[in-house]
């Protein structure tokens, strides 16, 4: 039975303490569990009365939802009850308070600790989006610390939550103004992108201040219904991966707003290589590639693979608790990179052996290029393109082909690490830019001299 209005609620098994927090339809206590183990878990209570058929339905997805889901950077359901009075939700504790509180005491949130924890809360979403699952309700109060000494993040509050596929549409407002996607207020009309919008500003920009931060309702109205571009505070500075990413998540426009799978893979959230209990596999595997390739004498993939361990190696070492565990990887991994070195300069030596041959530098990154497939195929299209330079009338062909080639190498020479491949890059994409160049020219010249030709001929009809 519930206890007096006062003081915090009577759970049988369970000793409700102190007030966590409130909102409309419920309060959250600290609770310890009356077992041996004596377990702390933290208990939101929800008043029956306070309950309209709209909040009812969102209650039931919420528990719903958490009780089918287990993810490292979402608050963990652990049980539910109810009495005459009241609903509880028996959930994890988070001793660190929420991301709000966190901010506020700290005054700032410097941008290593905010990436971080952007990688925590988009592997939260990607696990969300894979089942279909919004949250439509993602705010700084919502994003809760295990604890202050080694804080994970933990996405909580799931009562706005929707099961919503790719194509679904949702016409009803959820969540808080303060962060809601302008779609929602402006269209009343929107889909699972909305959380896009919403994962920007609690750890992107500098302090928790939303992006329409007001001082009234008919201010923050007029902010969210224009059309102006959300504009980035200029101090603190942010690199320019954090700036584009939140420019990109903060588009008004949702179709024109960064999709999740390039949100994940943004340089800034970089989420395969976040730290987790697989990275130390990928990189073993990735290892075991590396030592058949160097066995049977392919420096160049041997050398390849070794780097692409090493990005894995990273994460595995900054998610390796136990201390001896981490010292055994740090050994293994100084072999590796000595044995990197040592193939780098075999490498070098190769393609200087293989110019002074008479290689040209456009086969010798494609050489270089036999691992990376995306790469290889943009060579190929810059291939095609001069055979259809070369073939009458096939300059239009060769300027689609030459334009389509230098729009793949221009993003791969951005992506690829300093080395000898991104110095030939480097030479390979100013040479297809004026081949461009002399095939729209050619292009060009052919339509106006067919232009004339055609005005030669109407004239000559009449």
């Amino acid at each position: 039975m519930a206890g007096p209005v006062w003081g915090p609620p009577r759970l049988d098994g369970f000793i409700l303490t102190e007030r966590l927090g409130s909102g409309k339809y419920a309060t959250v206590y600290k609770a310890y569990a009356k077992k041996d183990t004596r377990e702390v878990v933290a208990i939101k209570c929800v008043a029956k009365k306070s309950l309209n058929k709209a909040s009812v339905e969102n209650l039931l997805t919420e528990i719903e939802i958490l009780k089918g889901i287990r993810h490292p950077h979402i608050v963990q359901l652990k049980d539910f009850q109810w009495d005459s009075d009241n609903i509880y939700l028996i959930m994890e504790f988070c001793a660190g308070g929420d991301l709000s509180r966190f901010i506020r005491t700290r005054r700032i949130l410097p941008e290593k600790v905010a990436r971080v924890f952007m990688q925590q809360l988009a592997s939260a979403l990607q696990f969300l989006h894979e089942r279909n699952i919004s949250h439509l309700d993602l705010k700084p109060q919502n994003i809760l610390l295990s604890s202050l000494e080694k804080p994970h993040l933990k996405l909580a509050d799931f009562g706005f939550a929707q099961h919503m596929s790719p194509w679904d549409e949702k016409h009803v407002l959820r969540g808080s103004p303060l962060y809601m996607a302008p779609e929602m207020v402006c269209q009343r009309q929107y889909d699972a992108r909305v959380d896009l919008w919403s994962v920007g500003p609690p750890l992107c920009l500098p302090s928790t201040e939303p992006p329409f931060a007001s001082r009234s309702f008919l201010e923050l109205e007029e902010k969210i219904r224009s059309n102006r571009v959300i504009e980035l505070p200029p101090r603190p500075l942010l690199s320019r991966d954090c700036r584009d990413l939140l420019q990109r998540l903060l588009e008004r426009d949702p179709s024109r707003r960064i999709s999740f799978q390039d949100f994940f893979a943004h340089p800034w959230v970089d989420l395969e290589h976040m730290p987790s209990r697989e990275s130390l596999d990928r990189a073993t595997t990735l290892v075991v590639q590396a030592v058949k390739k160097d066995q049977e004498g392919d420096a160049a993939a041997a050398l390849s693979l070794y780097c692409k361990a090493l990005d894995f190696f990273v994460p595995a070492l900054h998610y390796e608790a136990d201390a001896q565990r981490k010292e055994a990887i740090k050994a293994k991994v100084g072999q590796y990179m000595a044995r990197a070195e040592e193939l780098k300069a075999i490498v070098s030596s190769s393609n200087q052996a293989l110019l002074r041959q008479g290689t040209s530098a456009r086969d010798l990154l494609r050489e270089m290029a036999r691992d990376k497939p995306r790469l290889l195929a943009a060579l190929e299209v810059a291939s095609a393109a001069m055979a259809k330079e070369e073939a009458a009338g096939g300059e239009q062909d060769a300027l689609d082909l030459y334009q389509h080639s230098l729009g793949e190498l221009l993003l791969l020479l951005a992506a690829e690490p300093p080395g000898r491949r991104r110095e030939l890059l480097h030479t390979e994409v100013p040479t297809e830019l004026e081949r461009m160049r002399e095939s729209r020219w050619e292009a060009d010249t052919l339509d106006k001299e067919g232009l004339s030709e055609s005005v030669r001929s109407s004239c000559t009809l009449q």
